[in-house]
């Protein structure tokens, strides 16, 4: 089965990152996968945009089905190998409803980390201003407080949502982990970094880490004055 399936990503990306961790917990692997260079901007090419007209990565084929959105990929494989792998998705309303908050607020997340930890990238030099900046910390700041509480709540060892694995932690994960590769201080987030610590040697997400962070653990200093 999962030969008929293709994946294009880049490394280091958090979209691309999750759909590889739910493809290893559905015990999915040996799909086919094209891994391509943002840097050299090879995900622009005409092979994913014949698949993918925003030219964005991640790009999923499984047989004649693309599924481009990470989000839309990850619900797409547990729908399709729900008795498969790990169970993402929990059947009880109340904590299927939790899991869905909480895979769609990582989108605030990762956001307001890009805000912070990339701005020198998506700013061009001439548009940068110190106050927006700081804006864009305080922004940041307030929402792993958010987060903070919602660990704080579940208790120690819980995951994102409740004392399973599941979605959630699939698909925020990858972004969790940008905090302490981009040095932001510890006493930002303790329970976040705890939560990346009894994570980072899960089997799916040593499996699909990133490859530069592999020959290269710290990254850009960018969250540091966090």
């Amino acid at each position: 089965m999962a030969q008929s399936m293709l994946l294009y990503w880049g490394s280091g990306s958090p979209p691309c990152w999750r759909v590889m961790i739910a493809l290893e917990e559905k015990q999915l692997q040996g799909y086919k996968h094209k891994h391509l260079s943002f840097d050299k901007n090879e995900h622009k090419c005409e092979e994913v945009k014949a698949l993918n007209p925003r030219a964005q990565l991640p790009t999923f084929k499984h047989g004649d089905i693309v599924v481009n959105e990470s989000f839309a990929a990850c619900l797409y494989l547990e729908s399709a190998f729900k008795s498969q792998g790990t169970r993402l998705i929990p059947d009880d309303p109340v904590e299927q409803a939790l899991v869905y908050q909480r895979v769609f607020e990582t989108n605030n997340l990762q956001q307001k980390m890009y805000d912070v930890a990339f701005y020198a990238w998506y700013v061009p030099e001439g548009e940068r201003h110190e106050s927006a900046l700081k804006r864009n910390k305080e922004s940041l700041i307030a929402e792993l407080k958010l987060w903070e509480g919602y660990l704080e709540k579940m208790g120690k060892g819980s995951y994102l949502a409740g004392k399973n694995f599941t979605m959630a932690d699939v698909v925020c994960f990858p972004v969790i982990a940008y905090f302490p590769r981009l040095h932001c201080p510890p006493e930002r987030c303790p329970r976040l970094m705890e939560y990346y610590e009894m994570l980072k040697d899960r089997p799916s997400i040593k499996a699909s880490w990133p490859l530069e962070w592999l020959e290269k653990p710290e990254g850009q200093d960018t969250l540091k004055n966090l």
